[in-house]
């Protein structure tokens, strides 16, 4: 069946507005000690990490808006919403304020909204995959996708996978690309294990394989060609294993934002991906993986970069 093209455009985020030392996280030793780590930063990456006393809403907003006028698009334009977030407050008595409070603050007049919550830190790329659907069937021409995600209780903000930041990240998918930063979305694929969904499972390179392989046949390449790797900001020794494991190179990956970021839940690879472009590491017609890993799922989108071209005027402007 031949579907349309789709295009993610502008990636934006936003972090917590409190920068601070892992050191100032206040039960890292014990934690620490309960998993088993050696405390040694620079072995795990250990950083810094950013705390926000903004609500879900807020961050939300910001990097929606921000994403939005990146693409020169006007809000009333936008005809999709997906919001993705690993814990949306409340019940369904709150949601709808909820739901609200972000599409007004965006200017999003009569946008189709979903929420994204169950794929844990691979919502985001569910949500992309999801809009890509959207738009290749012609259901929307253009999609805003988010995620925002903040931890409530601190005594958590460290596991024994990653330290926790606050963030939000967003983009525009459409039928078209926009602004001077955009994506062809070559290709996309899942692979999930129910057996090996628990918390307490380990993440699993099998799975990454079989995705590397339904993405990589569908655009008739192979690992090596791919540019880079935009993967979660796990510990260091955990992301270099499983991705190497899952037949990537170490020049692929981008382990930077590990000890500058930390882990911002399932907005990692977008930031990554600002952060690579920023730092001049992407190429015109390069072809970048964004990926994600939890205990039973591994998803995967490539996407191929495009040349930059003048982007139309946006309505507002935002810093990050």
């Amino acid at each position: 069946m031949n579907t349309a093209p789709a295009y993610l455009s502008a990636p934006r985020y936003v972090l917590g507005e409190t920068e601070a030392d892992h050191t100032t996280i206040a039960n890292l030793t014990a934690r620490a000690r309960e998993f088993g780590m050696p405390p040694k930063a620079a072995l795990w990456g250990w950083g810094t990490v950013r705390r926000t006393a903004k609500s879900l809403e807020s961050l939300a907003v910001e990097s929606g808006a921000a994403a939005l006028a990146a693409a020169g698009v006007e809000p009333a334009s936008v005809d999709g919403l997906i919001v993705c977030s690993t814990r949306f407050p409340g019940g369904p008595r709150t949601h709808g304020r909820f739901v609200e409070a972000v599409m007004s603050g965006i200017g999003l007049a009569g946008a189709a909204f979903t929420g994204i919550t169950l794929n844990r830190c691979t919502n985001l790329l569910v949500g992309l995959r999801m809009a890509q659907a959207f738009v290749a069937a012609g259901h929307h021409r253009k999609v805003l996708v988010l995620s925002t995600d903040r931890i409530t209780d601190e005594s958590v903000r460290m596991e024994n996978f990653a330290l926790f930041s606050d963030g939000a990240a967003a983009c525009v998918v459409g039928a078209e690309p926009h602004g001077t930063d955009a994506y062809e979305m070559v290709a996309g694929a899942s692979a999930q294990d129910p057996t090996a969904l628990d918390w307490s499972n380990e993440i699993s390179s099998d799975l990454a394989r079989t995705v590397n392989e339904r993405v990589l046949t569908a655009a008739g390449m192979k690992a090596g060609d791919v540019d880079g790797v935009l993967h979660l900001n796990l510990y260091k020794p955990l992301v270099v294993m499983k991705e190497r494991q899952a037949g990537f190179a170490a020049e692929q990956l981008f382990l930077d934002n590990i000890t500058r970021v930390g882990h911002c839940f399932a907005a990692d690879p977008l930031i990554n991906l600002v952060d690579r472009g920023a730092a001049g590491a992407l190429r015109d017609g390069g072809h970048y993986l964004l990926a994600a890993s939890v205990p039973g799922v591994r998803v995967g989108v490539l996407l191929r970069k495009l040349s930059a071209s003048p982007a139309p005027a946006a309505t507002t402007s935002r810093e990050l």
